[in-house]
């Protein structure tokens, strides 16, 4: 299978003002664009060809690092668009998501904290996320392109802290840009269809 940049579910203008049309075309059209480009280049003669996207990514970690830069960064962005939606965020989380929350990660509140911390605290370009690991739910931070599913888990929401993606609306201010996107933009239906296959 060759990779295919996806359509934005949403228009370029429908995250403003937390998230400008001119980001999302930078980001959706240059950035993940290219990512689906150059990997479908280097899946060429990869022996993992006809692999589904996740099993490129698992199988080219650690073996083809160029093969696995983009390939990990298309799975990861196919996700962070649905992971997002006009007038998303909010406290209300589906039931079942919520009480895991409670139970695993000590409530909303804290939950919160933790992802906004992880986001902040990764050095340099990478990923904050909040994933399944051993039946348990688990915030995670990982560098540049890697994503939960290469330790062992599975990622139920994630926060793009590459610059080119909060850079054009908030420049070094990654705080703000993390508060922004939890509090106003994420699809916590999306979050719960993740929660449920995982």
């Amino acid at each position: 299978m060759s990779f295919e940049l996806p359509e934005l579910p949403y228009a370029y203008d429908a995250l403003q003002p937390y998230m400008s049309a001119e980001t999302l075309e930078f980001h959706h059209d240059k950035h993940h664009n290219t990512y689906v480009e150059t990997g479908n280049k280097l899946l060429v003669g990869s022996g993992l060809e006809g692999n589904a996207l996740e099993e490129v990514v698992t199988g080219s970690y650690g073996k083809n690092q160029p093969l696995f830069n983009n390939a990990a960064q298309h799975y990861n962005h196919i996700h962070f668009w649905k992971w997002m939606k006009p007038g998303g965020g909010g406290t209300k989380i589906p039931g079942s998501l919520q009480s895991r929350i409670d139970s695993d990660l000590g409530g909303f509140d804290k939950f919160r904290d933790a992802f906004v911390e992880a986001g902040k605290g990764q050095f340099g370009s990478g990923w904050c996320w909040l994933a399944m690991k051993d039946g348990k739910l688990e915030v995670m931070k990982t560098p540049n392109g890697e994503n939960p599913l290469v330790h062992g888990a599975k990622p139920l929401l994630g926060c793009d802290v590459w610059e080119h993606s909060y850079y054009i609306d908030y420049r070094n201010a990654r705080p703000k840009y993390l508060e922004a996107w939890f509090d106003n933009l994420i699809n916590w239906e999306y979050v719960e269809q993740m929660f449920a296959a995982a």
